[in-house]
C-alpha cells in the first residue's frame, strides 16, 4: 500500500506544477457584469426534483454532519465519540478516517436507479467538503479518493451512472472553506493527560516517516499554516465568518489558485451539468477573484460543450439581486414565503447532512409525507427541491431510507403531473401556512417552522391550461374545499369546467361563493397531499 502511494505521488509531481490551469474564454469574463448575461435554462425549471448524494469520508464514524471539524472541539459529542472509538485526534486524525473509509458496498448504478425511480430528474455528487478530499482523480490535489480511502474515483462512478440513468449530472464543491473550517484541528485539549498536546492538523510531511501516509502532507489536506481566525476557540464563530469577514484570517494566494486549478480540473473532467458551490455568492468571494473566474470558465466551456448553447446551472448562497442575474439562488433548508420571479432551488436532507446513525436509531427522517409538502410548497414559489439522502461510510442506504424513496415513487406514480412542467399560479398557495409570515434566516434555515399542514392548507400549478391544487394534508372525510376559487373572486375563469382528483373517484364539485367543493367517494386512506386537476 505505501509504495503504491509513493508511485501516485512520483506520478502526480511530474503531471502537476505551478502554472494556473487555462480559463476558457468566450461569452462570460470573469465579472458580475460579464456574468449577467446568463439565462436559466429551461430544463433545470422543468425538472423541479433532484436527488444528492452528500457523501464523502465524514459519513465513515456515523456520527453526523461536520464530524471532521469537531472532532478537534473537545468535550463535543464527536469528539467524545471518536476518542473512544478512534483515540485522540493529536495520534488519529481526520486523515487517519479518511484512510478507515473503504466505500466497499457502494454500488452506484444501484442507488441512482432508485433516486430516479423515486422522481429525480437530475443527481448531485458531491467533489469534496470542507474536509478537502478531493472524491476523484485530482490532478492537483495529492489528497484525493483514488490515492488515500477508498482508492476509487468516486465522481467518475457516479456520473456513469446518472448517464446510464438519463440524468442530468451535478457535483457540489464545499472546499473553499477548509482553511476556517480546519482550524480546530490547529487546537488542543485543555483538560487531562493530554492537555496542551497539539491536534494532527499541525503535523507537516516530516512527521509521517513510516506511517501509511508516508511522502503526504498533512498540511494540504488541513490548509492549517497560517494563524488562527479571531474567536477561533468559538466552534460556533466560523458562522459570522462565512464570508470572509469579522475577524476571518484571509486565505493565502497559493491556497486561492489551489482552490482554482482543482475546480478547473474537476470541470474539464466530467463537464458537469450544475454546480453547487457552499459559499457566499462564489467561492471565496469577495476576498478572491478565483470564483469569479471559475464561473465563467464553467459557462465558456459549456457552451463549448453543448455546440453553441448554454445549458449549464450555478448555485450560490446569501446572493444579491444583481448577482441572481449571474446564476441561481440556492436556499438552504428553508424557502422563501412568496413566489419567486427567477427559478431558485431549495436544498435540504431526510436526516444529518453527513449520515448520522442517531437519525436512524431514533428514527427522525423527514417522512416521505413531509418531503412531498416542501417539494409542493417549493414548486409553487417557481423553486426545485434538491434532497439528500444520506449514505452510510461503506456506500449503501439504509432500510428506512428506502422505504422512504419507495413512498415518494408511489406518490409520483399518480401525482406528479402537478410537480414536472409546471409553473406557478397567480397565488403560491392559501390558508394558514400561507398566511404566516415564515421570513428566511440568513442561508435559509426556515424550513418546518409554525404549526403543521393541515387539509385547508392548499398550494397550486400551474401547466399548460390545466390548474392543480394539492391539498397539503389529506382530510378525514370525503369533503374538499378550495377557497381561492370562489365563484365570485377574480381568480376563478371560464375555463375551469372540469375537475378531477388525481387517483381518486369523485362523488360531485360545484363552484359557489365559499370555493370549489370537492366530495370524494370515500376518505383518503393515507394522509399524503391530495391533487385536484382543474382544466
Amino acid at each position: 500500500m505505501k509504495k503504491s502511494i509513493l508511485v501516485l505521488i512520483t506520478v502526480f509531481a511530474l503531471l502537476s506544477c505551478s502554472s494556473k490551469e487555462k480559463m476558457q474564454t468566450g461569452k462570460f469574463d470573469p465579472s458580475w457584469e460579464s456574468l449577467k448575461q446568463y439565462e436559466i435554462p429551461e430544463w433545470f425549471n422543468n425538472a423541479k426534483f433532484g436527488i444528492w448524494a452528500h457523501w464523502g469520508p465524514q459519513c465513515q464514524p456515523e456520527q453526523g454532519d461536520w464530524y471532521g471539524r469537531f472532532m478537534y472541539v473537545e468535550g463535543s459529542g464527536q469528539y467524545n465519540w471518536h476518542v473512544n472509538h478512534y483515540g485522540h485526534p493529536s495520534e488519529f486524525g481526520f486523515k487517519e478516517v479518511i484512510n478507515d473509509w473503504k466505500a466497499e458496498e457502494w454500488d452506484p448504478e444501484k442507488l441512482v436507479s432508485l433516486y430516479k425511480k423515486a422522481g429525480a430528474r437530475y443527481f448531485f455528487a458531491m467533489g469534496n467538503h470542507h474536509d478537502n478530499l478531493d472524491l476523484w482523480n485530482s490532478k492537483h490535489h495529492r489528497w484525493n479518493s483514488v490515492a488515500v480511502g477508498p482508492h476509487k474515483d468516486i465522481l467518475a462512478g457516479w456520473a456513469k451512472a446518472a448517464k446510464n440513468n438519463d440524468l442530468p449530472f451535478g457535483v457540489s464543491i464545499h472546499s473553499a472553506h477548509a482553511w476556517r473550517w480546519f482550524e480546530t484541528s490547529q487546537l488542543s485539549d485543555k483538560n487531562g493527560d493530554l492537555k496542551g498536546v497539539p491536534y494532527d492538523g499541525t503535523m507537516t510531511m516530516a512527521d509521517g516517516k513510516g506511517k501509511w501516509w508516508d511522502g503526504l502532507d498533512p498540511q494540504e489536506l488541513y490548509a492549517q499554516n497560517h494563524p488562527l481566525s479571531e474567536n477561533s476557540s468559538d466552534p460556533g464563530s466560523i458562522h459570522s465568518q462565512w464570508d470572509w469577514q469579522n475577524g476571518a484570517t484571509p486565505p493565502s494566494e497559493e491556497y486561492c489558485m489551489d482552490f482554482y486549478n482543482r475546480t478547473v480540473d474537476m470541470i474539464n473532467q466530467y463537464h458537469p451539468d450544475l454546480i453547487y458551490f457552499d459559499d457566499t455568492a462564489l467561492p471565496l468571494y469577495p476576498v478572491s477573484n478565483v470564483g469569479l473566474e471559475i464561473a465563467a470558465h464553467y459557462y465558456n466551456s459549456n457552451i463549448i460543450q453543448n455546440n453553441g448553447q448554454l445549458d449549464a446551472v450555478l448555485f450560490g448562497k446569501i446572493l444579491t439581486d444583481e448577482q441572481k442575474e449571474c446564476m441561481v439562488w440556492d436556499v438552504e433548508r428553508g424557502a422563501p414565503d412568496q413566489i419567486q420571479e427567477k427559478p431558485w432551488q431549495s436544498c435540504t436532507c431526510i436526516g444529518s447532512w453527513h449520515y448520522d446513525r442517531a437519525v436512524y436509531n431514533q428514527n427522525r427522517y423527514k417522512s416521505a409525507k413531509t418531503v412531498i409538502q416542501m417539494l409542493v410548497d417549493i414548486v409553487s414559489k417557481n423553486g426545485n427541491l434538491l434532497l439528500n439522502i444520506p449514505i452510510r461510510g461503506d456506500g449503501s442506504i439504509d432500510d428506512k431510507e428506502e422505504a422512504i424513496l419507495e413512498e415518494i415513487a408511489h406518490w409520483m406514480e399518480v401525482n406528479s403531473e402537478c410537480i414536472f412542467d409546471t409553473r406557478p399560479w397567480l397565488i403560491y398557495g392559501e390558508g394558514p401556512k400561507a398566511e404566516s409570515a415564515n421570513p428566511i434566516n440568513a442561508q435559509g434555515f426556515n424550513e418546518n417552522k409554525g404549526q403543521a399542514y393541515a387539509s385547508n392548507d392548499i398550494r397550486f400549478t400551474q401547466k399548460g391550461s390545466a390548474l392543480y391544487a394539492i391539498v397539503m394534508s389529506a382530510p378525514d372525510d370525503e369533503n374538499l374545499l378550495i377557497r381561492s376559487l370562489s365563484s365570485e373572486g377574480a381568480l376563478i375563469s371560464d375555463s375551469m369546467r372540469n375537475v378531477m382528483v388525481l387517483g381518486s373517484e369523485i362523488e360531485n364539485y360545484s363552484f359557489d361563493q365559499d370555493g370549489l367543493r370537492v366530495k370524494l367517494k370515500s376518505a383518503p386512506e393515507s394522509k399524503m397531499p391530495v391533487v385536484i386537476k382543474i382544466y
